[in-house]
């Protein structure tokens, strides 16, 4: 891990730089998924259905579900919370609304979520990568800790405690009135199913919860966003199939550049660019980024499943910088090469100093 110098938030060599007006169809896509609702009320009472099912099987074939099915529902849904904390589902005017709907997706999660999701996620956007701020950088520990194979794959194993629990410790917040309902609203949610159901529709929803959050082959995106497989690249997009049951979680190069646009309209900023070269202005944003970006940790070389083929819109709208934008191209193969690669761990994140860190709280 390196710790770079303070300096204010990272310019991004994207999208974010081009004038709305010159891009309407960019600024279109800027609105609600009226999709988002339905999608997560299905995934929700799927779950329901589930624990009414799981109530009489045996425990081995119990954590079978929980973990091949159970875990791929509990794991959409916490990505649809992801996508909520955007307003993505109502809309920005109606915040309450996203809010609400966030802690109804939690339901299945067993624990409550989504409310302390939402308080932290808004500084990992807006400080990326933030020593003391952005809790989605594992701690100095974490990293001196877990650099063998066998390491790493616990810390795969344990990533649903560290990803709870490391708030606490880098960056603990005042607990909101929303996390308090939160809670009530999911102690309620648990009672009611554990009365009607008995403890294994509990332990199901439970179980669906840490092993699909932890190693999972969905839980290779937690890995393939923003660990520095290569030097000077630190965010990753991946365009597969897993996007499908994720709310294109993948396409996050895009989601970074453009946090207000829902997963289900990211593959469609590829159609909405049809400037084939950037403005001279766009080109002076995009040279700067080289000296903004600290020193990074470096690979000693290129890993096979990355490529330097660019997704279609961002070739289109600034080739010089894009054309050597590295994707990933499977969740499998990173979550493998981050256990065995010696290069790779828990460490391998680029750290930056804000002022805002060192002022008291």
């Amino acid at each position: 891990m390196h710790l770079g110098p303070r300096q204010p938030a990272p310019v991004s060599p994207s999208l974010l730089v081009l004038p709305a007006a010159k891009y309407p169809a960019i600024k279109a896509l800027m609105r609600p998924d009226p999709h988002l609702k339905w999608t997560v009320l299905g995934l929700v009472l799927a779950q329901l259905l589930a624990c009414w099912l799981v109530r009489g099987l045996a425990w081995r074939w119990l954590f079978f579900w929980a973990y091949t099915f159970g875990g791929c529902v509990n794991h959409s849904l916490t990505l649809a919370i992801h996508d909520i904390s955007h307003n993505t589902a109502f809309g920005t005017g109606r915040a309450a609304h996203n809010r609400w709907f966030a802690i109804f997706a939690n339901l299945p999660i067993g624990l409550p979520y989504a409310a302390s999701f939402k308080k932290y996620h808004v500084d990992h956007h807006r400080y990326l990568g933030g020593d003391g701020l952005d809790v989605d950088v594992p701690t100095r520990l974490e990293g001196w800790l877990f650099c063998t194979p066998a390491r790493k794959l616990l810390w795969l194993l344990l990533q649903p405690f560290f990803y709870s629990l490391r708030p606490l410790c880098v960056h603990p917040k005042a607990m909101t009135r929303m996390e308090v309902l939160n809670a009530l609203v999911q102690l309620a949610a648990n009672a009611t199913i554990f009365s009607l159901w008995g403890l294994k529709s509990m332990v199901y929803l439970l179980a669906s919860s840490i092993l699909g959050l932890g190693l999972h082959p969905i839980s290779g995106h937690f890995v393939a966003e923003h660990y520095m497989f290569l030097k000077g690249h630190e965010t990753y997009s991946y365009y597969g199939p897993l996007n499908w049951i994720t709310f294109n979680v993948g396409y996050h190069v895009e989601h970074h550049d453009f946090p207000s646009i829902p997963g289900c309209n990211l593959p469609l900023v590829i159609s909405s660019l049809k400037t084939p070269a950037p403005s001279s202005a766009i080109k002076q944003a995009l040279s700067t980024w080289p000296r903004l970006c600290p020193r990074v940790w470096t690979c000693a070389h290129v890993p096979a499943r990355l490529t330097r083929s660019p997704s279609p819109q961002v070739r289109k709208i600034a080739p010089e910088y894009y054309d050597h934008l590295p994707q990933h191209h499977s969740w499998v193969k990173v979550l493998w090469d981050f256990v065995f690669e010696d290069s790779l761990g828990p460490f391998a994140r680029v750290k930056r100093v804000y002022k805002l860190a060192e002022d008291p709280l």
